[in-house]
């Protein structure tokens, strides 16, 4: 399996992807219009061709970004893949320069177990006031905050 940065060419799987998830409540949904102006933030892993999962790094702040958007389709879940993108999205955050990398999980256990903490949402005020404002979830989130030091 081959982890690359998303193309433009694969906007419309990552969105079909994001979407199921989202449709059972394991995340939240994304418009095509938001995964083509965030396409640089994605990651993909593909075998022959066929992309079988996807996360994102989103730069929030000076020293803050957000993993987003891990989909991985089911018959792969299991294998590694997921971990593998967050891996790349975090070595991207170093290069970056970016000191701290949180999620808002439905699955925090899968986080803590790559070395993510849990941490109260209040202190991601960029978060918060950016984006969850928008959401139809708010304030009902029932999201968990978990974040890394790197």
């Amino acid at each position: 399996m081959n982890i690359r940065k998303g193309k433009v060419k694969d906007v419309k799987t990552i969105h079909s992807f994001i979407n199921k998830f989202a449709k059972k409540d394991e995340m939240l949904p994304r418009s095509l219009n938001e995964i083509y102006e965030n396409i640089r933030d994605f990651f993909v892993c593909a075998e022959k061709g066929k992309i079988k999962g996807t996360a994102a790094l989103h730069i929030l702040w000076e020293d803050l970004a957000e993993r987003r958007s891990v989909a991985v389709v089911e018959e792969y879940q299991g294998k590694g893949i997921g971990k593998k993108l967050i891996e790349q999205c975090l070595k991207e955050a170093r290069l970056l320069g970016v000191k701290r990398v949180f999620a808002l999980t439905y699955n925090p256990e899968f986080f803590r177990k790559l070395g993510f903490e849990y941490i109260d949402k209040n202190v991601l005020p960029q978060k918060i006031w950016g984006d969850c404002l928008k959401c139809p979830m708010f304030p009902e989130c029932e999201e968990i905050a978990v974040i890394k030091e790197l």
